[in-house]
């Protein structure tokens, strides 16, 4: 350790709380530590969320010493020794050291240990497997700070078996790579996760799904997927054909960060029908789904075009496709062109559809069938049409303008309209 890490590990215990509650779950035989996530990204000065803490005593010991304290315990992992205790208003999951009995690539039967070396070898890779003590002391036993200082993501022991113990971890590790690697993927990893990828169909598509979300956002996201990619894992995971390319420009000229949705759609959605597609495969949300096919329809209208649309383009998009689609497909837009990811044309167009009023049709089908001159079908084929007429005048608000439109519609579509009713 260096003055860096001590500092980084003396910044994770100035929360009072956390203190509070391990001196709760210390003492009397048991001993706990900070573990994980929150040790990870201290260490590398990246902010720290959730603290989650690892400790020798069994679950019902965890809930009594936390109601002792005044603390409130929730069985939120029981099964699997977790018990969350809420301090003063703010959560740590406290679980018990575990080890595994069995596993079958999705789930693991553990059972509770009392070794802090052994928990750390079931956990999936060496950068995730650091703990604090609450002396403040760090414990490595598999190597992890070497890693995390080489910004190198690496399976603990065989990285099959820990492949084969819980599937996910192939996506993990991609993920984990693209959010806190540097340079290329661990060679012995990356064959292992090709060698286990028929794994992954065992996989749950909530699973799948929650991986993928985090992955797509990740730093380093728009360098890792084309490996993945090459490596045939998003075929299997989506059923179609990916398009990283397109996905790591997107990535570099994104100007609303972390937009999983909208980096989904870059990189497997080209027609409506792979939204139909990653609906099932991943379990989209409806939410998710109705974007990525409004993404979709809208992508038709600027494919393959590599200059900026105008002013027109831009505000008919808006009319027809809505400001969330719009913006969408010209982000997809700029990014299949050769522009610069930090184009003033093409930024000046997404200011244009993020400000500009929406425009609406100031008629609708009932103003139509008012002018008594068409019924049924016609009213349907009068409306279209006049909405075609009104977007080439150029959005006309004016009632009079509005008006002359709708008769020179219905000028055409009321003589069918009378060959067709009867004598």
């Amino acid at each position: 350790m260096n003055a860096a890490s001590d500092k980084a590990i003396a910044t994770l215990f100035g929360s009072r709380r956390l203190r509070d509650v391990m001196d709760v779950m210390n003492g009397g035989g048991e001993e706990t530590r900070i573990v994980g996530g929150a040790v990870r990204n201290a260490l590398m000065g990246l902010p720290v969320g959730d603290v989650d803490l690892a400790t020798t005593a069994r679950p019902e010991s965890v809930s009594a010493r936390a109601q002792k304290a005044g603390f409130k315990p929730v069985p939120t992992g029981i099964e699997h020794g977790t018990v969350t205790v809420v301090v003063r208003g703010r959560p740590f999951e406290v679980t018990t050291l575990r080890e595994d009995i069995a596993t079958d690539g999705r789930h693991a039967t553990v059972r509770f240990g009392r070794n802090f070396d052994e928990d750390a070898r079931r956990r999936d890779f060496t950068l995730n497997a650091l703990s604090v003590s609450a002396d403040h002391v760090l414990h490595d036993p598999v190597g992890g700070l070497a890693d995390l200082e080489a910004r190198r993501v690496r399976f603990i022991g065989d990285p099959r078996q820990r492949i084969r113990e819980d599937y996910l971890r192939i996506l993990r590790f991609f993920r984990f790579h693209a959010a806190y690697g540097e340079g290329p993927l661990d060679r012995a990893g990356l064959d292992a996760t090709i060698g286990e990828r028929e794994g992954l169909a065992v996989l749950s598509a909530e699973r799948i799904r929650m991986e993928i979300m985090k992955l797509v956002i990740a730093r380093r996201a728009g360098e890792v997927v084309q490996g993945i990619s090459d490596a045939g894992f998003f075929e299997r995971i989506f059923g179609g054909i990916a398009y990283p390319a397109l996905f790591a420009r997107l990535a570099e000229i994104e100007r609303t960060a972390g937009d999983a949705v909208l980096r989904l759609g870059a990189l497997a959605v080209s027609v409506r029908e792979d939204a139909d597609r990653l609906r099932e495969r991943l379990r989209l949300s409806n939410v998710e789904y109705k974007r990525l096919v409004a993404l979709a329809d809208a992508s038709l209208v600027w494919r393959n075009r590599d200059t900026v649309p105008d002013e027109r383009d831009l505000r008919t998009q808006l009319f027809l496709a809505g400001r969330a689609a719009a913006s969408d497909a010209l982000a997809l837009a700029q990014a299949a062109s050769d522009a610069s990811p930090d184009d003033p044309a093409w930024r000046a167009a997404a200011e244009f559809l993020a400000k500009a009023p929406e425009p609406h049709l100031p008629l609708t089908g009932e103003d139509v069938m008012a002018s008594g001159r068409v019924r049924g079908k016609l009213v349907g084929a009068a409306l279209k049409s006049l909405q075609a007429r009104w977007i080439r005048a150029g959005f006309p608000k004016d009632p009079v303008a509005v008006a002359r439109l709708l008769d020179e519609v219905l000028a055409e579509v009321a003589p069918a309209s009378e060959a067709r009713t009867p004598t």
